[in-house]
């Protein structure tokens, strides 16, 4: 018989950085889950990651106290960033002279990274959804 799905928690740790303080701790304490063995599995699994990446995770807790996670593509903004090179977006969109410029070619490689966690038929279409994350951050999208 399947075990039952007592929730789900979504976090974003950074890759091979994660330890049971919050926001890890408190979230899987709550649902009496064993932090040091999350903390450990993850950590393990995001070891070929860069360090530091940011990278959201899906716990799903079941009623004996156990869990499975699921772990997914950092976020737009992350490879965005560091395509633009710039540590930061703006914090007001459309004023001001853009913060950074990318190239269409880095945007389909971002896409074809992410294309698994997107929900996008094909890559022009998760290009065209990058090309808006990249406005929205102060992000000039140029040919090339």
């Amino acid at each position: 018989m399947a075990k039952k799905i007592v929730g789900y928690i979504k976090l974003q740790i950074p890759a091979a950085k994660a330890n049971p303080s919050p926001p890890v701790g408190p979230a899987l304490g709550q649902r009496g889950l064993n932090i040091m063995q999350f903390v450990k599995e993850f950590n393990a699994a995001t070891q070929g990651l860069e360090p530091g990446t940011p990278t959201p995770v899906v716990i799903t807790a079941f009623s004996d106290r156990t869990f499975t996670f699921v772990t997914k593509t950092p976020p737009n903004t992350h490879f965005l960033k560091k395509a633009a090179k710039i540590d930061k977006g703006t914090t007001t969109p459309g004023k001001g002279g853009p913060v950074g410029r990318v190239t269409r070619s880095q945007l389909e490689e971002i896409a074809a990274i992410k294309m698994k966690d997107m929900n996008c038929v094909d890559v022009a279409s998760a290009v065209s959804m990058l090309t808006g994350s990249a406005r929205s951050m102060g992000i000039t999208v140029v040919e090339g």
